[in-house]
């Protein structure tokens, strides 16, 4: 509440002062763009030219002088984000928001991900090590030499930018793998559920990929019971990781599949949407190093793109990379906790946390052998955890030997498939799959990262929280680089990956249970092979298509129930002549949506019970699948639990679901159905840290634009059907699209959905917005005279003197 008085007052002053030059004033936050800049830092003069679109075309002596140049460019651009995004990695938002940013902060310094990033830094090799601190001297530099007032949301919070660390890069590509390595908070489901159903109940309710066998689980409901409230709390407490069915998608064609005769490689990473976005474009040009593509403010690297000679692209593989161990308290001593080999201390230390306008807050963390105790982050999660025992966090990206960084800048450098290879196996955090075409006609995928190898007599798999004093739940040490997923210049000539199951059933080793629903790999697949060779805008219309197997799936068996009232015989006739493509100009996305939130409800909701429904709300097609065929008998859920005289048809419970569905639907939209379009309900929303939380700054700050498609089409929008406000709306989505030809690599294709700039007031804040909607691209070319052409400004870097 401070913060938003004093956002209240600043905005009052702001507007009393308008007529005085309050706006005058505020844009001269924007950047210099064109002429000369001194920094000090620079070994010999740069240039950064931002072209039409506002991409910056940096070019530099070496390889160390762009690394400071895209230091500048992106704290001219983006220093908010900049800001938000080291606080969080380092735990320290409550300085800058106050007492509500408290937990996160908790859990943040628990994990303790800034302390392993400075043990990180101390282990890359001499080039990377010189990269991130040349990077942190650019933006240093630059911000040492700015003038004028900071961007709004500085001036509105009081924050003031401190200068930047190598920790502070390292920490954000930890925190990109806590996004994309979410598999403990179904650790935390499961250990609910099996408190409500049983141990086959579990396995229907969340289902294994489709022709895998579910893992049966021991039932260790009365373990469960004691630790499941404060697994509850830090679920809640923790960082959002991706939700379950966000994805990517990446594809690429050999030469004989290609009408160039070269490859193609298409990619587009599904993440949450935001304002800016997450990915700034810009090309590198120096004698020793030359990329272009998509880097992350905060991280001197092209995270996603090509060099002169070679394209890659990244989706998420979602490997069980992370456990939470129950470990037993020492009955006789507190400060230890029971290891297979007997009684350990815990390892302990103290964290310090400033709060705005309150009392530090000081915690001590405890570490067992498996990682921190996560469950000592909040007075409530200590206050109801069961006598005896503690919950320790394990993942693969706290250890300070992870190479992730060292990786990035190494794949921006390979010219060819073995020095992508070598670069690829210091990728230890989070798994990728990779996909990779260079310009000799090669093509070629890899996974790389740090997979656990799990005991021939681990019956939990990772699943489920596991005890901690069984060496049988212990990891073995980690797949080896040579026998994770890889293929070159495979004999079908493509390559496609949609976090789908990436391995056959032959595979020897564990990676996870939870593969991604096949839906979008399946459809990627099917355009594919609909032609004999393939151009970009053939892959440009692929990357736009929004054909939904999913409703493929399922529709059938909704039209086969009997309708009762004129408005259900309406809805089902205007379903039967639908082409099932999820077109935003459409009412019939929307009802079929609807439709099958309100099945879920009406299948399993009486199992769980209203409060574990409402914890537990997400899109489960396949489990509406197994129910719908009655895969093992499975149809038994459609009887509701609650009515001991009678038993419910799955067809009664589609009929129900309708009519809830249309009930809902006519309150949110009004009566006329024929009048309802997708595409309103189903906007994509860009959301601003910390602004969209505040209105009316929402309404300045955040992005809207109305989007086609679902969760599991191509062209994919991902809505959050327990956001009850707004079930609908596209919150994740392809935050970046690429297009690669290497037959000519500078006729390459790019677009993100915001804009360069994370300043409101710059034209180049939402310029990106209405083309990423309507999946439209900018070239991105190497080529000095296409960056030229209608270039925004030149701004010359020399070195101070």
């Amino acid at each position: 509440m401070k913060l938003v008085g004093r956002i209240l007052i600043v905005l009052l002053a702001l507007v009393a002062a308008g007529t005085a030059g309050g706006f005058f004033y505020l844009r001269q936050s924007l950047p210099q763009v064109a002429g000369t800049l001194a920094l000090p830092g620079l070994a010999a003069p740069a240039e950064i030219l931002r072209d039409r679109h506002g991409v910056p075309h940096i070019r530099a002596a070496s390889a160390l002088d762009a690394m400071h140049a895209l230091g500048v460019a992106h704290a001219q651009d983006r220093l908010w984000q900049m800001e938000v995004n080291r606080r969080i990695a380092a735990g320290r938002l409550s300085e800058a928001f106050g007492a509500s940013a408290l937990d996160t902060d908790r859990f943040l310094r628990t994990l303790g991900i800034r302390r392993v990033a400075e043990a990180t830094f101390a282990n890359l090799n001499a080039e990377t090590r010189a990269a991130l601190e040349a990077y942190a001297a650019g933006v240093n530099a630059y911000l040492a030499a700015r003038s004028g007032p900071l961007p709004i949301e500085f001036l509105l919070t009081g924050v003031r930018p401190e200068p930047w660390t190598p920790a502070d890069s390292i920490g954000w590509v930890k925190m990109m793998a806590w996004d994309l390595s979410g598999n403990w908070t179904r650790e935390v489901l499961r250990a609910r559920l099996v408190q409500r159903l049983n141990v086959q109940q579990v396995s229907e309710f969340l289902p294994p990929y489709p022709g895998d066998a579910p893992i049966a689980l021991p039932n260790l409901a009365s373990l469960y019971r004691q630790v499941t409230p404060q697994l509850e709390r830090l679920a809640a407490t923790a960082p959002e990781p991706l939700p379950r069915g966000a994805g990517s998608n990446n594809w690429v064609v050999a030469g004989q599949r290609s009408a160039t005769g070269k490859p193609l490689l298409a990619n587009d990473p599904h993440l949450g949407l935001s304002v800016p976005s997450l990915w700034y474009f810009a090309h590198l040009d120096a004698p020793d190093f030359k990329a272009i593509g998509a880097t992350l403010p905060g991280v001197p690297m092209v995270v996603l793109g090509r060099n002169a000679r070679i394209a890659w692209g990244f989706t998420n593989t979602g490997p069980d990379t992370q456990d939470l161990f129950i470990e037993k308290i020492d009955p006789s001593d507190p400060g230890r906790y029971i290891a297979p080999d007997g009684p350990r201390p815990f390892a302990t230390r103290e964290e310090r946390i400033r709060v705005k306008g309150a009392d530090d807050v000081v915690i001590t963390v405890r570490e067992t052998r498996h990682g921190p105790v996560v469950s000592d982050v909040s007075e409530p999660a200590r206050g109801i955890a069961p006598e005896g025992h503690a919950i320790a966090f394990a993942w693969t990206a706290l250890r300070d030997d992870d190479l992730t960084m060292q990786a990035g800048l190494a794949l921006g450098r390979a010219g060819n498939w073995s020095q992508f290879l070598a670069a690829a196996r210091n990728f230890h955090a989070p798994q990728q799959n990779i996909v990779y075409a260079d310009v000799d006609g090669n093509i070629g995928f890899v996974a790389p990262g740090r997979i656990p190898v799990r005991h021939p007599e681990n019956d939990i798999k990772g699943l489920a929280p596991s005890p901690g004093w069984d060496a049988r739940y212990d990891w073995q040490g980690f797949i080896p680089f040579e026998e994770l997923p890889m293929a070159f210049n495979p004999p079908s000539g493509r390559v496609v990956t949609a976090n789908n199951k990436i391995v056959p059933a032959s595979y020897p080793h564990f990676i996870t249970s939870e593969w991604t629903e096949p839906y979008r790999a399946r459809r990627i697949e099917q355009l594919l092979a609909a032609r004999d060779a393939h151009s970009v805008q053939s892959f440009v219309d692929l990357q736009g298509d929004t054909r939904s197997l999913m409703v493929d799936d399922l529709l059938p068996y909704l039209l086969a129930a009997p309708a009762t009232g004129a408005r259900a015989q309406e809805a089902l006739a205007m379903l039967r002549a639908w082409d099932r493509d999820m077109r935003g100009q459409r009412p019939e996305p929307l009802i079929v949506q609807a439709w099958l939130v309100a099945l879920g409800r009406a299948i399993y909701g009486d199992e769980l019970g209203d409060e574990l429904y409402r914890r537990t709300l997400s899109q489960r097609p396949i489990l509406l699948h197994n129910v719908l065929n009655d895969i093992g008998g499975q149809s038994r859920w459609c009887d509701d639990v609650n009515t001991a005289d009678r038993v419910e048809t799955c067809a009664e419970r589609i009929a129900l679901a309708l009519r809830w569905a249309l009930d809902d639907l006519t309150e949110r939209y009004g009566s006329d159905m024929r009048a309802w379009k997708w595409e309103d309900a189903h906007a994509a929303v860009a959301e601003h840290r910390p602004f969209s939380r505040v209105w009316p700054l929402s309404e300045i700050f955040e992005l809207r634009a109305p989007t086609p498609g679902d969760t599991y089409t191509v062209n994919v929008g991902r809505h959050n059907i327990a956001n009850e406000r707004e079930p609908f709306a596209n919150r994740h989505a392809a935050s970046l699209r690429a297009i690669y030809d290497m037959a000519d690599p500078d006729r390459s294709l790019y677009m993100h959905s915001t804009g360069q700039s994370g300043n409101v007031l710059s034209p180049l804040y939402n310029n990106f917005k209405g083309r990423w909607a309507k999946v439209e691209f900018i070239p991105m070319s190497m080529r000095r005279a296409d960056a030229e052409a209608g270039a925004i400004g030149r701004l010359e870097l020399v070195p101070a003197r």
